[in-house]
């Protein structure tokens, strides 16, 4: 296992980073204490998780993966384990912040002071700890053009009423100086939010932000052009988080062969819709004859590509089953020959980004509420 610290943070991290957004739908607390045993015993040291886990998200299920974390934790060490955090974006899904601390009215989740807040002391009451290494804002306050499978920016969507940066800084800042937190940053973001972010710390005095946690794989590199430059180390020096490595398992190929009735996109077959359409199922084929080609499993060929990119800190890997979460993690050990390089970017440039041109129900319904 490789350690890589994020950013200008303190943060010293494994290079595979165990995900959880499954523990309270499609797994139980005690899989879920499995799954942390085994990746801590096998040289993991961090964890990325958000207070709208578990997904889909769902009022009877939100904050349990938080939960099961907590439970586990009482286990072990409290410095030994990294923990990422996520502050929920503006979403139509109400009642994420009656699971916050202090309580508040139902209200659209936001990016103010009092949602900040509310999103990490709900976090610590579940989790059980006294503070969360890394909290990151899930997804931005404003309007983007490409969030959740989005491709292009349309200034008619721009909002008038959201919350400045500055306000979003401060309230991060607050509860650094708390003690509640450790280090924030950015997820599903865009080039311009996280220079806008550090450039607006910067001059504020605050602490900068350290990471970003976007969608990177196969068929989706769009972080590879500006954003790579942007957080590079001689720039904004700030840390990449890789999650959808496996295009929420398509790139294992499960989902075109049929081969697992059980699997997310099979049993919701409306969530996360940038993953399974069929241009991305059928890049994932191709990849997938690659992976054939030279020896590899699908799921080898997926992850040692994004294992190998040198703007990756650390890539979170998600498995409902402990076979996956063990493939998941040996494939840190595969490495790929020039050749099989050759033929990943020739498949890409036939049809780059193939998850990217799709809009998802829930972005949708946002547009329509006006958000």
């Amino acid at each position: 296992m490789l350690y890589r610290t994020i950013g200008t943070s303190d943060l010293k991290v494994s290079h595979v980073c165990l995900g959880t957004m499954t523990w309270g739908e499609q797994n139980t607390e005690e899989e879920a204490h499995q799954q942390l045993d085994y990746a801590w015993d096998h040289g993991i040291n961090c964890m990325d998780t958000a207070e709208m886990y578990a997904v889909p998200t769902r009022a009877e299920t939100q904050g349990l993966t938080e939960a099961y974390v907590g439970t586990w934790l009482k286990t072990r060490k409290r410095d030994d384990v990294i923990i990422f955090g996520k502050v929920s974006g503006p979403s139509p899904q109400t009642w994420i912040p009656a699971g916050r601390v202090p309580p508040q009215p139902e209200a659209i989740t936001r990016m103010d002071p009092a949602s900040i807040r509310g999103a990490i002391e709900g976090s610590l009451r579940r989790l059980g700890a006294d503070y969360i290494d890394l909290v990151e804002l899930h997804w931005p306050e404003r309007y983007i053009g490409t969030l959740f499978g989005a491709n292009k920016y349309v200034r008619a969507r721009e909002q008038e009423d959201v919350v400045p940066f500055e306000v979003q800084v401060q309230a991060l800042w607050d509860m650094q100086k708390e003690g509640k937190i450790r280090h924030w940053g950015l997820s599903n973001e865009t080039t311009f939010g996280v220079c806008r972010f550090h450039d607006v710390a910067r001059a504020m005095g605050a602490p900068l932000p350290v990471s970003i946690q976007n969608d990177f794989s196969l068929t989706d590199r769009t972080f590879e052009t500006e954003l790579a430059e942007a957080c590079a180390p001689r720039h904004l020096d700030i840390g990449f988080l890789v999650y959808g490595a496996l295009a929420g398992g398509t790139l294992t190929g499960k989902y075109h062969d049929g081969s697992d009735a059980k699997a997310r996109h099979s049993v919701w077959p409306r969530f996360q819709p940038r993953y399974h359409t069929e241009r991305t199922r059928q890049a994932a084929d191709n990849y997938a004859a690659i992976a054939r080609r030279h020896g590899l499993t699908p799921t080898q060929l997926a992850l040692a590509w994004v294992y190998s990119r040198e703007y990756v800190t650390s890539t979170i890997i998600g498995a409902t089953t402990m076979e996956q979460l063990k493939a998941c993690i040996d494939a840190k050990d595969v490495v790929l020959t020039d050749e099989a390089f050759e033929e990943i970017e020739q498949e890409h440039l036939r049809c780059p980004n193939p998850n990217k041109g799709t809009i998802s129900p829930r972005f949708i319904e946002d547009l329509r509420r006006g958000i």
